[in-house]
């Protein structure tokens, strides 16, 4: 006999560390995000495990070929110095999981809107509040453009607001890295001075580029995610008021 407490589907799932939730997303805008960077598509999908792996596959293989070295030199109409900067050996490796990521991302975000679709018909309950003895959890109305500003000022900071701890170690430790070994403070430093010259030699082209996607990625992460968790904490209100306070009798107007 089956247990009619099991949910099937959940709408979220609400640990100390985090929230996770399934809500609609556009296909594309998963599909580009993995295009911008391999993994992308999967962290906006809570998929952290495939996402943390295709991140860390994108670097390795990115630094091994000097793809974004090449990249900079194509920019520049340096279009010889590039193919020359290329390692075909490593290059190769790189298209097939390239691809890979933008049509997984695509695929998993068209089946995980029609999950969302039934989980929401199915009405499974969501739970609005964790907690053990190193942290707690819970949901809460926030402000979308708080975290959004918190993630501009230092990625990852936004991700700490809303409470989604793995990617906002993630993306704070590689930030701080991406930092270290572009020697962007160094050159911000010497830019502040007036040193240009000594600001653009002192940069690291090639770790320098991966700063961009990572920025914008933060703060869009951080601003939709504090969106679509303000919709779980309103739909688990709405739940409970329904099931507390709503008269068993009472019609559902149409309109």
């Amino acid at each position: 006999m089956s247990n009619p407490d099991k949910t099937r589907r959940p709408q979220a799932i609400m640990s100390v560390v985090g929230t996770n939730s399934l809500h609609l997303r556009h296909p594309a805008i998963m599909a580009f995000w993995s295009f911008a960077f391999p993994g992308f598509g999967h962290l906006l999908l809570h998929k952290y495990i495939r996402g943390y792996l295709l991140i860390l596959w994108e670097m390795v293989i990115n630094i091994k070929a000097e793809v974004n070295l090449s990249m900079y030199y194509s920019f520049t109409g340096q279009f010889e110095l590039a193919k020359q900067t290329i390692d075909l050996r490593w290059y190769l490796l790189y298209t097939s999981v390239f691809v890979f990521a933008i049509w997984d991302s695509y695929r998993t975000t068209v089946d995980s809107n029609n999950l969302f679709t039934l989980a929401r018909r199915e009405g499974a309950p969501i739970s609005a509040f964790k907690m053990n003895v190193l942290e707690f959890n819970y949901l809460d109305k926030r402000k979308p453009w708080n975290s959004a500003i918190w993630s501009a000022l230092m990625p990852g900071t936004g991700q700490l607001l809303i409470h989604r701890i793995p990617t906002a170690f993630f993306i704070l430790i590689w930030w701080i890295a991406i930092a270290y070994y572009s020697h962007l403070i160094q050159g911000f430093h010497y830019t502040l001075l007036g040193d240009f010259s000594k600001a653009t030699k002192v940069l690291d082209v090639h770790w320098l580029l991966f700063m961009p996607s990572i920025y914008m990625f933060s703060i869009y992460d951080a601003y939709i995610n504090t969106v679509e968790f303000n919709k779980v904490f309103e739909s688990e209100q709405a739940s409970f008021l329904k099931k507390g306070y709503q008269n068993e009798n009472f019609v559902m107007p149409l309109n």
